[in-house]
């Protein structure tokens, strides 16, 4: 089974995405793991990406269609697979429908003003890369190894607000798209995240 994921910063469907495939043995494709990945093999498209990012250029559509590419033709990916980054436009939509098909969109939906607290509120440890959130966190140091909880940048409100906006503007065409070809379900991620597991895979029809 083909799935793409898609949903806002802080929806959950990284998360979600993983527990999906370990449940039905298939691999997670991330553009960024794979964009990494391509690079360390050396790979003539990961050397392509390579070249734009080592002058602090954006890595244009045909190179990260092409990884993408290289990576659904990989025997792992012969049973399934689930999409989390990709695509993130229209533009890259048509294109993977030119090599791959797809049987299902996942849409994690959560209102902007809970993702805002939820994402504005976390915090990570300096030390071990813990996450918590202000609502649950007791005291100002890490409960697993003791170090310093810290806001990172991307979690600030205003760059919540403008990550979201950003989504909107790129995705909203692509949910209409996948809408018109009968493949979105949508997920209330507002959920417990084993309901919201239970959903997606009921809505796959593998629950």
């Amino acid at each position: 089974m083909n799935v793409i994921f898609l949903g806002p910063p802080g929806a959950g469907k990284g998360t979600q995405a993983v527990r999906v495939c370990e449940r039905l043995g298939i691999p997670q494709i991330s553009t960024g793991d794979i964009l990494r990945k391509a690079i360390k093999n050396q790979t003539p498209t990961g050397l392509a990406a390579k070249s734009y990012i080592d002058k602090g250029e954006l890595v244009p559509d045909s190179v990260v269609i092409d990884i993408v590419k290289e990576r659904l033709a990989q025997p792992d990916c012969a049973n399934g697979y689930v999409l989390d980054g990709f695509p993130r436009t229209v533009f890259q939509a048509e294109a993977l429908a030119e090599f791959a098909t797809i049987d299902a969109v996942i849409d994690i939906e959560v209102s902007d003003e809970k993702l805002i607290d939820r994402l504005s509120g976390r915090r990570v440890c300096g030390t071990c890369g813990a996450t918590s959130h202000v609502s649950v966190i007791t005291g100002d140091t890490c409960d697993k190894c003791g170090g310093t909880w810290i806001q990172r940048d991307d979690d600030k409100a205003e760059t919540v607000l403008s990550r979201l906006k950003v989504y909107h503007a790129q995705t909203a065409p692509l949910i209409s798209f996948y809408t018109e070809k009968g493949l979105l379900r949508r997920i209330d991620g507002t959920q417990p995240v084993d309901v919201c597991l239970n959903e997606i895979l009921s809505t796959l029809g593998v629950a």
